[in-house]
């Protein structure tokens, strides 16, 4: 008789490693035991249920506990709770939820993947009224898709800017319904910078979504949703969505040990302190690859390859556990954002030395039809110029350049190795040179200080403080908008206007994309002046990070007006 493997736990993790199991040996008994109704179904896709998207909730469950057995030979049992479990005995203790009768399994190895649950707030006065909802599974998925129907809800607030919040989001617009989005953040996606996360907000913005941010939310009544300011908005219900926390409950009673990020400690092995008693997927920590420090994270893909690695463990295979890095894509209303790495700001919570390049290309030849920039910004140690993490929003795919760069990420590659990268290339999907090695380039640029440069999150006090701005787009382009007080001087004109550019003061300058303005700086600095510094993102980079609060708070603007291309 083969190995007798217990899983705790029948999504993404549990699985993953119930399939593996199988493909090493066909002789093991598989018992994954799954306290909701489904197992094996995709978190991922829940949303897109509510909009009409994915039409059949009972699609988002990916295989039935016969087809388990049927195609695997793997017993998948469901609304069956482990409640305990000896591990001196090697043994587990189920509950059956619908008979409430409680059975013994033996087991050879045990694995412990019971997922997170959704953070729902005790401090938040009528969190378990009637019409809040928590979004994690299909069974609450299907019960906010019936409560909006039978109680014809219009008005709906989402809170938690995250991921599943800007998904529900989304998808309860596409639906026609009313959303207020609240975030305790000052901007969306905490895998994002401030400054891209700032197109985000337009975006959101211009498809009807109440965006409200930096609001703690502290009562929920029948009708409303009270903030700790006093302020309150109409709701008809609410769904929340901030964040989720680590299923540690049976772990804790059996002695796992829990780490300091409140998730079960593991080692490169996947294995808990318990003997035989392995642990994979949302309930873990793990190792960041960058910093070395221990975190959570709660993605499909890497919960998969624990699970492969756990299993490899257990029949003898090498493991090698190099760390995660947290690579990351969203939709939202047609404008993609992806992430990898570290931002800025966890670069500075963590005490890392960095720079920043950021380019604004065209996502493929100019003159092709249906033309969008790409924003990508490129964080890189300094001064090692090693590749920290990448951020990219636009309307192409902009996961082909995340991609790319967690790859080079992956293999602890430096700015340089981005320049000469040979990509595809056909102008309806690039352009000759794509926006990776364009910000390899401006990156090693910026590593051996060839320029200065100044990020346009800085522009707004520069204006306020009357430093002198150059605009080196021409005349035309400066007439439709431009920085208020800059001077126009267009590339095409600067060698014959030297004598207006001072040397005894800092000088900025900006065109549209960065890559004229590039020009005159790297042009000025042959010629003399050590005073000029590149505005990053320059005009188009400047409309996008400035118009929401622009117009959200409205707030007095720095730019006659805007250049918004996304």
């Amino acid at each position: 008789m083969g190995k007798r493997i217990v899983v705790v736990g029948g999504v993404a993790g549990g699985a993953s490693v119930a399939a593996r199991v199988r493909r090493l040996d066909e002789d093991a008994e598989i018992t994954m035991f799954e306290k909701g109704p489904d197992v094996s179904f995709s978190n991922c896709a829940l949303p897109y249920y509510l909009s009409g998207t994915v039409e059949n909730a009972d699609d988002i469950v990916l295989m039935s506990p016969e087809e388990f057995k049927n195609q695997y030979n793997i017993n998948a049992v469901t609304n069956t709770e482990v409640i305990d479990v000896s591990a001196e005995n090697k043994t587990v203790q189920i509950k059956n939820l619908v008979t409430k009768s409680i059975e013994t399994y033996d087991y050879d190895e045990l694995f412990l993947s019971p997922g997170a649950v959704p953070k729902m707030p005790s401090y938040i006065k009528g969190i378990q009224n009637e019409n809040v909802f928590s979004v994690r599974n299909v069974v609450d998925i299907r019960k906010i898709y019936d409560y909006i129907n039978e109680h014809q809800v219009k008005k709906i607030t989402v809170v938690g800017a995250g991921f599943i919040g800007l998904e529900v989001t989304e998808n309860l617009v596409e639906a026609g319904k009313d959303i207020t989005l609240v975030g305790s953040s000052k901007h969306v996606l905490k895998n994002m910078d401030d400054d891209l996360a700032q197109i985000i907000h337009k975006q959101l913005m211009e498809h009807g979504v109440n965006l409200l941010l930096n609001h703690k939310v502290v009562e929920f009544t029948g009708d409303s949703v009270v903030f700790d300011s006093g302020e309150n908005v109409p709701t008809e219900m609410v769904i929340m969505a901030v964040g989720v926390k680590p299923e540690t409950t049976l772990a804790e009673k059996i002695g796992v040990k829990i780490g300091k990020t409140g998730a079960i400690a593991v080692n490169q092995n996947y294995q808990t302190n318990l003997p035989h008693v392995y642990a994979v997927g949302d309930a873990i920590e793990v190792v960041n690859m960058i910093t070395k420090k221990k975190e959570r994270l709660d993605l499909a893909f890497p919960a998969q390859i624990e699970a492969r690695d756990a299993v490899n463990h257990v029949y003898g295979r090498l493991v090698q556990q190099h760390g995660v890095i947290g690579s990351q894509v969203i939709g939202v209303f047609g404008l993609n954002a992806a992430s990898t790495g570290l931002s800025e700001e966890q670069c500075q919570n963590n005490g890392i030395d960095y720079r920043v390049a950021m380019v604004a290309p065209k996502d493929k030849v100019v003159l092709m039809p249906d033309v969008h920039p790409i924003f990508l910004k490129l964080v890189f140690n300094y001064p090692t110029g090693e590749i920290l993490g990448a951020q990219a929003v636009g309307k192409s795919q902009v996961d082909k350049q995340i991609d790319v760069i967690a790859t080079m990420i992956t293999m602890h590659g430096h700015v340089e190795d981005l320049q000469n990268l040979e990509l595809c290339y056909q102008p309806m999907f690039s352009t000759a040179k794509n926006a990776v090695n364009m910000a390899g380039l401006v990156a090693t640029n910026i590593l051996n200080d060839e320029f200065k440069q100044v990020p346009m999150t800085c522009v707004r006090k520069l204006v306020e403080d009357d430093a002198f701005i150059i605009d080196a787009r021409e005349p035309d382009e400066y007439a439709q908008g431009h920085i208020k007080g800059s001077l126009n001087i267009p590339l095409s004109q600067f060698r014959d206007r030297l004598e207006e550019i001072p040397k005894n003061q800092p000088v900025y300058i900006h065109c549209l994309t960065s890559q004229r303005s590039y020009n005159m700086v790297r042009a000025l600095n042959n010629l003399g002046y050590s005073n000029i510094y590149n505005i990053v993102g320059s005009f188009s980079g400047i409309s996008e990070y400035e118009y929401f609060h622009d117009v959200h708070d409205k707030r007095e603007p720095i730019l006659t007006d805007y250049k918004l291309d996304l």
